[in-house]
């Protein structure tokens, strides 16, 4: 894997010519009392990398971007984060991407770590591709593969992978955590393929979607994700090989 920090601006271009440029997106929000404000950069960061090592030696070739640490955060406003609104997230995408383009890359994929970032991220590339020659996509690191699993927030999930990944960020013992009423609409919606939204459901459940105390180590997803991710790699190296249209 290629970092493009620690390449000289020649290599760069160099390189743009056959690699994939790889884009992690997160955030920096709360993520209860017991995760960073930066578990969703971080875990995407995890992800993305042990993609690129399993591609290394026979997979296609890729240049790894400095992780975007901000995200759409306004619904962790009400106990701390640092957000960008959804238009200047979707400029800052924009530019990346034209920046990119213009350096010399062909093909770049934004691999997202945080729920709020999703349309965003997946409008950004369909609005660049209209403008510019190339290839590009986009995806959240959870939602590839068969076997999928809604990831939730700060829950037994999220808490699971940062055990497996950066344990020494996890602040314990992590308390239970069951909050009182209904579900939030957001993470339950009340029927399959609706988005639905509650003014005041994140501060009523406390910023979790499930209790995180029943989270153990899970070094299996964390490389099941980094698996997926690198599959979805390879078919898009595939895919926009030279002569494949």
């Amino acid at each position: 894997m290629l970092r493009l920090t620690e390449l000289t601006w020649r290599e760069a271009r160099a390189a743009g010519a056959d690699a994939i440029a790889l884009l992690p997106i997160g955030s920096q929000e709360q993520h209860a009392a017991h995760l960073p404000m930066g578990t969703d950069t971080l875990l995407v960061t995890a992800v993305v990398d042990r993609a690129a090592e399993l591609l290394a030696g026979d997979g296609p070739p890729v240049v790894r971007l400095p992780a975007l640490p901000y995200g759409h955060s306004p619904h962790h406003l009400f106990a701390a984060a640092v957000s960008l609104s959804a238009s200047t997230l979707g400029a800052v995408l924009a530019d990346i991407l034209r920046s990119l383009t213009e350096s010399g890359f062909h093909r770049v994929m934004i691999v997202n770590g945080h729920g709020g970032n999703d349309e965003i991220m997946r409008l950004a590339v369909k609005e660049h591709a209209l403008r510019a020659e190339g290839a590009f996509a986009a995806c959240s690191y959870w939602s590839l593969g068969e076997s999928l699993e809604n990831p939730g927030h700060a829950g037994r999930y999220e808490t699971s992978l940062m055990l497996a990944a950066h344990p020494d960020l996890v602040r314990t013992p992590v308390e239970p955590h069951r909050p009182a009423g209904a579900p939030p609409l957001f993470n339950a919606p009340p029927h399959p393929g609706l988005t639905a939204e509650r003014h005041g459901e994140w501060a009523r459940v406390g910023g979790m979607t499930d209790d995180p105390s029943t989270a153990r180590p899970d070094p299996g997803e964390l490389s099941t994700r980094a698996t997926e991710l690198a599959r979805a790699i390879r078919a898009f190296a595939e895919a926009t090989a030279p002569g494949a249209i």
